[in-house]
């Protein structure tokens, strides 16, 4: 009996040290572009936050790659390399190709999560477009980041979310318009959910605007 009470609080220690771990913003980086809410334990951001206002352009990307001009240890490509990941965004680079400068700014690890092919290149990017297309109208506030329900890792212990998510809100009305859950897998499916349900999910309240 003490050993099973002993192994239990154990079990309980790790899964609420974990849940912790991967729940809690460390610092927040602020590069005039965006806003990287940063956990130190999992290498990269939790999620990112940005305004959004007729995005698009023609900014060319070809000679941008993914960087860390800041002294927090995070990502890198080595990391990356031969993962089967892709580095995906989190702030989207074709929602700013319409200034080059803050478009070069996107490529930060700090904005990067590793994403399925399936996802980065699918769902996710169809979402991006839609909502671009939606910033043309109304400027727009978006929450996106990484849900971490299992430990795993690629290179020196970067973690690769189970699941990303968007929030967008109008910035003028505060309405929700969408609130997105994306599993991070070959299947890569969307859900959509309420604020309430995702909050509920992740653990944490999220930055909304009031």
């Amino acid at each position: 009996m003490k050993k099973f009470l002993l192994f239990l609080l154990l079990t309980l220690l790790t899964v609420t040290g974990f849940s912790q771990s991967t729940t809690k913003v460390d610092t927040i980086i602020r590069n005039g572009v965006y806003e990287s809410h940063f956990n130190l334990a999992i290498k990269e951001p939790l999620f990112v936050t940005y305004r959004l206002y007729k995005g698009g352009g023609d900014c060319s990307r070809t000679a941008f790659r993914f960087k860390n001009d800041t002294k927090i240890p995070m990502a890198t490509v080595k990391d990356y390399a031969a993962s089967g990941y892709d580095q995906g965004h989190l702030v989207s680079a074709e929602d700013y190709a319409y200034d080059c400068v803050a478009d070069e700014k996107t490529f930060r690890f700090y904005n990067c999560l590793p994403q399925t092919p399936n996802l980065n290149r699918g769902v996710w990017k169809k979402w991006e477009t839609e909502i671009r297309k939606e910033s043309q109208i109304n400027e727009l506030y978006i929450i996106a980041g990484g849900h971490f329900t299992t430990k795993i890792t690629i290179g020196n212990g970067v973690w690769v979310p189970t699941h990303c998510f968007k929030v967008v809100q109008d910035v003028k009305t505060k309405k929700i318009k969408h609130v997105l859950y994306f599993t991070n897998n070959n299947e890569a499916t969307c859900t959509i959910m309420t604020l309430e349900q995702l909050e509920k999910t992740l653990g944490y309240k999220l930055p909304i605007l009031k």
